[in-house]
């Protein structure tokens, strides 16, 4: 398991010890999943309300729900990632040897 909380990352793998304290993720994983949950919204909510012409208070609490679900979705899978990029590319410490 990668992780000891929803986004914080474990300083050592239980299987393999590898240590994984040194990763970047930074504000890669928020900027993916803004960029992600954007690009599949917005269009799904244009042809909604142009197809269905819902009372625009339905839509907005329906897409921020969705928004939000689809965010929470995507943040631990894109910051898992992120992180396995930089291990498997050697990145920011992961090929010092012991």
């Amino acid at each position: 398991m990668m992780f000891k909380g929803y986004l914080k990352v474990a300083d050592r793998c239980p299987v393999c010890r590898e240590d994984l304290s040194q990763h970047r993720a930074d504000d890669g994983p928020a900027y993916l999943t803004i960029l992600i949950v954007g690009h599949l919204m917005a269009p799904t909510i244009l042809w909604f309300f142009n197809a269905f012409r819902p009372d625009p208070l339905v839509t907005f609490t329906v897409f921020t729900v969705g928004c939000v679900a689809l965010s929470l979705y995507l943040l631990p899978r894109l910051k898992g990632m992120i992180v396995a990029i930089q291990w498997a590319k050697r990145m920011h410490g992961f090929g010092k040897s012991a």
